[in-house]
């Protein structure tokens, strides 16, 4: 498929809006109860991302044009969220094994894998499944399951799910935008507006069906020492307590980690910072080993 695909929305404002390049492929991968909306873009070394709960591809905008140049860019929505719309709630699934699929859809044998919060859950998750697949990780204000929200965040977190379900999408995508995840992010009307527009596209389907999400066989937290490839990990110094603790808990458990906190962002780094990260991506990904970036490439389309 081209870029006129409904997975090239362009409704951002400001650097946010540079929707799918002219030489982007876009296109639906079927899964199992659901369907994956994916881009990909760029010649070179391959390099997957992974958007956060609630919100879509679109986030990533900042790092595709600085990154494309160089490197095969994958972004998609996960399952349930974005283009990807609802799922079947009657159909097991993990999002690690939609990524792995992904993975083989496109022909990539190894990719380096970047995620932010819930993104970064799902790609340590595959990272554990198949790590001959993981060239490096990219951790961005990751969750790290076991690890407690601090109790305002928690509180919000239950709070727009109860706004869903007693009062309907539109409030508990309201809540959501609310949330002390996204605090300084509005702070940047350009950062708060694309972060709007993605959540008006979120289905909600978490907050208000079943998510027939199924346990992965490793969970992160049991097996974070294993992990035996380059890790990146990098948090907003303005991000909430719980998730600071996540990625320090990140950076001390994962042999030879590397570990940045980021001035002047909160949760969203790589949109309220992305000169700083790209930054860090184009420092990350030029140190990899040779036999970590061999077989990173893979067929186009």
């Amino acid at each position: 498929m081209t870029a006129v695909d409904e997975a090239g929305r362009n409704d951002f404002p400001g650097q946010f809006a540079a929707g799918i390049p002219a030489a982007a492929v876009a296109g639906v991968l079927a899964r199992p109860g659901a369907r994956l909306a994916y881009e990909a873009t760029g010649t070179g070394p391959a390099v997957v991302l992974v958007h956060g709960f609630g919100l879509d591809m679109r986030m990533w905008d900042p790092q595709v044009s600085h990154l494309r140049e160089r490197f095969r860019v994958v972004r998609y929505d996960c399952r349930g969220f974005g283009a990807s719309g609802p799922f079947d709630p009657a159909v097991g699934y993990t999002h690690a094994g939609d990524l792995l699929a992904l993975l083989d859809h496109l022909g990539i044998a190894r990719a380096v894998l970047a995620g932010l919060s819930f993104g970064g859950r799902v790609v340590m998750q595959a990272a554990l499944a198949a790590p001959q697949r993981v060239a490096g990780l990219v951790l961005l204000d990751a969750v790290l399951d076991d690890v407690p929200w601090d109790p305002p965040a928690a509180e919000a977190l239950e709070e727009a799910a109860r706004q869903a379900r007693a009062a309907g999408l539109l409030a508990g995508r309201e809540a959501w935008l609310a949330h002390p995840l996204f605090a300084a992010a509005r702070q940047q009307p350009a950062v708060a507006s694309a972060l709007a527009a993605m959540v008006a596209g979120y289905p909600g389907q978490h907050w208000t069906g079943h998510d027939p999400h199924q346990q992965t066989e490793r969970r992160p937290v049991d097996a974070l020492e294993e992990l035996a490839i380059p890790v990146l990990v990098a948090v907003g110094e303005q991000d909430v307590p719980g998730f600071r603790e996540m990625s320090a808990v990140l950076a001390r458990r994962i042999p030879g980690a590397r570990y940045h906190v980021v001035a002047g962002a909160g949760h969203m780094i790589n949109m309220e910072q992305p000169a700083v990260v790209n930054e860090l991506l184009d420092r990350f990904l030029a140190q990899l080993p040779p036999a970590a970036a061999a077989g990173l490439a893979g067929r186009e389309g």
